[in-house]
């Protein structure tokens, strides 16, 4: 069975000298899961649902995220109705939860919508 996650990926342009950073998602499957982790030295997934509000107030930041962190780090989105396995894997009971990985290993989490700067401090301890 195919799982279905979303995964920002940062593609560099040069236009006129300036670097510009476009985030498209990917769809990943449970087959490819692990390999995401393993070729990324620092990943942070937000689990989240379509029908969970303090998810869509999240969002924003996680996108603020992604482009901050552009380059430096890898910042993904799961779905947790679509994604019940890794879900599971991780025992993700509450969303929004943002899991953070270093080198494949899961290091941290944050549970619920909580501020940039608690996320970003996160990824920083791991750069």
């Amino acid at each position: 069975m195919d799982i279905t996650c979303f995964f920002f990926v940062f593609l560099q342009h040069h236009q006129n000298g300036i670097n510009i950073f476009i985030i498209m998602e990917i769809t990943i499957t449970e087959q490819n899961f692990d390999e995401v982790l393993k070729n990324n030295a620092v990943v942070m997934i937000d689990f989240g649902a379509t029908w969970c509000g303090p998810c869509k107030a999240l969002a924003p930041v996680i996108e603020e995220i992604a482009n901050d962190y552009a380059g430096r780090a890898a910042v993904g989105k799961a779905d947790v109705d679509q994604c019940p396995e890794v879900t599971g894997r991780f025992r993700i009971r509450n969303v929004p939860t943002v899991l953070f990985f270093k080198n494949g290993e899961l290091k941290d989490k944050s549970v619920g919508a909580v501020q940039k700067k608690t996320l970003t401090d996160k990824i920083d301890a791991l750069l």
